[in-house]
């Protein structure tokens, strides 16, 4: 019978022994399997507050733009020359779209970072936006203070903003900032309101350190920024209908020929989700190519470690021989140390990426990084596996050594 308790002994004994060579050892998959989990939990983090962000835009709720919503690299020179979508665009879908209940448009200013200003306190690097009227209804955008500004406010291009929750407690600390004046730019502007904390932070902005204005008076500001997103709001049952209403329309209005595909992009939830998910695959595996590589060069440096050892202990295995121990015994005993010497660096591993984790959350709190519990398992089986793997020649020369000649051996 087994004794996997003394085979374990044997092998934790047998690493005691020699410790600055085993960590030497399995350095390599400490490396990889730290490497892993540490991208796992960033993409995990990433995903599931994008995920949850983008379910917040609503089931029935369409994106469109004139480039592609989300890109795995630089816009192709087609998508570079494409014109802008417009606020007549946006208004000939909502008046010409009988599946289409309502629809909102932002001025999307790529290049502009903005400074905003409340007398000595100062914000800069935040996100400027100039949305419609109707932004917080179809966004479901909801404001903690105060309140958003009114269609009457847009038309007539009011100095008034919205501020979100990481701007307001920038610049007001703990005061209330409605109805103070700020500059925005160095334009004043009245605080109508500040939205609410989210979870991840604006679909459209960054970590809530944003500010809303008016769209008119944006474009008054601005007059230079042509990029729009629109949001198209689909009545209830009907957004299947309404997105092929909708590209219709914008077909139509940008002139696009029946054989050309659009010049624009409409997306829903969903369909981000799925290129999003499609994303996320792709770099997960470049990185387990990566690190497969420190994996394999541990796997290596395990069966070399393995083979010195079986050469070292020639006479120990004489004597278990003679002592009775079957081939299987000697293979086990080799495999079970193989094992436990890369479950422990595995389990350094872990330690590892969940320690490197914790740094990147606590330096970059809006980086989310959650290590699931899979990338977890997974690393500690991937690395015990290799013990597995690497082991197995190491332990079958050792098996079919010879007893007398081993006895004999100096």
């Amino acid at each position: 019978m087994i004794d996997h308790r003394e085979n374990f002994a044997m092998a934790f004994g047998t690493l005691a022994a020699h410790k600055f060579r085993s960590f030497l050892t399995v350095l390599g998959i400490v490396v990889g399997v730290s490497v892993v989990i540490v991208i796992a939990s960033l993409l995990s983090g990433v995903k599931a507050n994008v995920l949850s962000e983008i379910e917040s835009l609503g089931a029935n709720n369409i994106l469109a733009f004139h480039r592609s919503i989300i890109s795995t690299g630089r816009p192709t020179r087609e998508e570079r020359m494409r014109r802008p979508l417009t606020v007549e665009d946006a208004k000939a879908i909502r008046e010409q779209c009988p599946a289409v209940q309502d629809v909102c448009w932002i001025g999307v200013p790529f290049t502009a970072r903005i400074s905003v200003k409340y007398k000595e306190n100062t914000v800069r690097g935040g996100d400027f936006y100039g949305v419609s009227y109707n932004y917080s209804s179809i966004y479901n955008l909801k404001i903690s203070n105060g309140r958003f500004f009114t269609q009457s406010e847009d038309d007539h291009r009011m100095p008034v903003a919205i501020l979100g929750p990481e701007t307001a407690k920038s610049l007001f600390l703990n005061s209330d900032p409605v109805g103070k004046q700020i500059l925005v730019q160095g334009h004043p502007m009245i605080v109508l309101g500040v939205a609410e904390q989210s979870s991840t932070g604006s679909m459209i902005g960054e970590a809530d350190n944003y500010v809303y204005i008016p769209y008119g008076t944006f474009h008054k500001l601005m007059p230079w920024e042509e990029n729009h997103l629109l949001y198209i709001q689909a009545r209830p049952g009907m957004r299947s209908q309404a997105m092929d209403e909708s590209e219709s329309i914008l077909r139509l209005r940008r002139k696009v020929k029946l054989s050309q595909p659009s010049n624009f992009t409409l997306t829903t939830s969903d369909m981000i989700i799925n290129q999003l998910n499609s994303f996320t695959a792709v770099i997960g595996l470049v990185v387990i190519a990566i690190s497969s590589v420190g994996l394999l060069v541990g796997g290596i440096g395990v069966m070399n470690i393995m083979l010195v050892s079986v050469t070292e202990r020639t006479r120990e295995i004489g004597v278990r021989k003679a002592l009775g121990a079957t081939k299987r015994d000697i293979v086990l005993q080799f495999l079970y140390e193989a094992m436990t010497l890369t479950g422990i660096g595995g389990v350094f591993g872990i330690i590892f990426a969940i320690a490197i984790s914790f740094i990147i959350i606590f330096l970059v709190p809006s980086l989310p990084a959650t290590i699931p519990l899979w990338a977890v398992i997974t690393g500690l089986c991937v690395s015990i596996a290799i013990g597995l793997v690497f082991g197995v020649w190491p332990a079958r020369k050792a098996a079919q050594l010879d007893p007398i000649e081993a006895l004999r051996y100096e």
